[in-house]
């Protein structure tokens, strides 16, 4: 699908909020309407980190965009550039998978070690586009979705920014295998934190589902303002 560049604009904003939003990132949405699309610091006093959490999505949203106009296979390198993108003046390591055990905070389970997290991330990978390149209907993609998000969170592959990774990965595999984005709204952080933590497929499927029909409905919203 081709999308306009007002509805482009649109999807970048809401992502770099909710996304960021989620983690506890303070900027609101006018705020982030400032920092990506009139390259403008917010007027009241934030911190330089929130700053970058917010406008980093723009240079990584262009490279997720570039991946779909060329149409490219899905690979392990994507997932490792998206990150460095996202965490740009961040993280010294970004880019690169964890070196030392992390882990979730408030979850029971253990995350992925850092010894078995590169094949693990490159089955992941591999797993993952093998799966959507055959999947027949827009049910099983979307639970092939699910389940992998919830696969990649627990792996928990880098030493910070794997929710936004996941997330911002998330939304390209949707734009690319169901020709729209997904966004997991601020408002549905607790849900959204259950449903993984409960490694809730179903009711994960249910949360993209609604957003999936919401996207479809905006970006007609946009078409027919005639932009």
């Amino acid at each position: 699908m081709t999308y306009n560049q007002d509805y482009l604009d649109d999807i970048l904003v809401r992502m770099a909020y909710h996304s960021s939003g989620i983690e506890g990132n303070t900027i609101t949405l006018p705020e982030t309407v400032s920092i990506i699309l009139e390259n403008t610091l917010p007027t009241n006093r934030k911190s330089i980190r929130e700053f970058y959490e917010i406008e980093n999505h723009k240079q990584a949203f262009s490279y997720l965009l570039d991946l779909l106009k060329d149409n490219k296979p899905f690979n392990l390198g994507q997932i490792q550039d998206i990150h460095a993108l996202l965490l740009d003046r961040l993280q010294h390591d970004r880019g690169q998978f964890k070196k030392q055990q992390n882990a979730i905070v408030g979850a029971e389970f253990k995350t992925a070690s850092p010894e078995e997290t590169p094949i693990l991330m490159r089955q992941w990978a591999d797993n993952t586009a093998y799966r959507l390149d055959i999947a027949s209907n827009e049910t099983e993609k979307l639970e092939i979705l699910a389940v992998t998000h919830i696969e990649f969170e627990r792996i928990h592959p880098f030493s910070d920014g794997n929710g936004r990774t996941g997330r911002l990965l998330l939304m390209y595999l949707a734009m690319k295998y169901l020709e729209s984005p997904v966004i997991i709204l601020k408002d549905r952080r607790a849900e959204y934190m259950e449903l993984l933590a409960m490694q809730d497929v179903t009711g994960l499927v249910e949360l993209l589902k609604l957003s999936l029909d919401y996207e479809r409905d905006r970006v007609k919203q946009f078409s027919k303002k005639g932009y």
